[in-house]
């Protein structure tokens, strides 16, 4: 009985303790950094336009040379096919992104996101958005 009181406790513990610690470890990302956005299969653009769309307080660069922060990842589209448009009436893709911004400076990851949308109107737009309204919230420490 002991036993399982005190793993409980340590449990707990842990669960309290873990959070805090993780919040700590991770890089901030300073409002008005430069970002170079890699190459990603032409998200880049996607992701360059959703940056300006949700204010992000970024400034992208074309140089990697100028940039505080590199930010690389992948994307992937599913066009419906004929069975998803026929049997639900749903002709919207099937959309995920990964993306990183890792400080150059440091080489420290210091955010990564990935976003999986299964009915996607607006097709990658929707999934760079998403990036960058979390990119913004990380930010401004929300």
């Amino acid at each position: 009985m002991l036993r399982k009181i005190a793993f409980i406790v340590s449990l707990l513990a842990i669960i309290c303790i873990v959070p805090g610690s993780v919040a700590q470890q991770t890089s901030p990302i300073p409002a008005g950094s430069k970002v170079f956005i890699a190459s990603m299969d032409g998200f880049e653009t996607y992701m360059k336009a959703a940056l300006e769309k949700k204010n992000v307080p970024l400034k992208v660069v074309e140089s990697k040379d100028e940039a505080d922060f590199e930010m690389t990842g992948t994307s992937n589209s599913q066009k419906a096919g004929a069975a998803k448009i026929i049997l639900f009436g749903s002709w919207h893709s099937r959309e995920e992104a990964s993306i990183n911004l890792t400080n150059l400076k440091t080489s420290e990851v210091a955010f990564a996101y990935s976003v999986h949308k299964q009915n996607s109107a607006h097709g990658k737009q929707s999934s760079a958005e998403a990036c960058a309204k979390h990119i913004r919230e990380k930010i401004e420490g929300k």
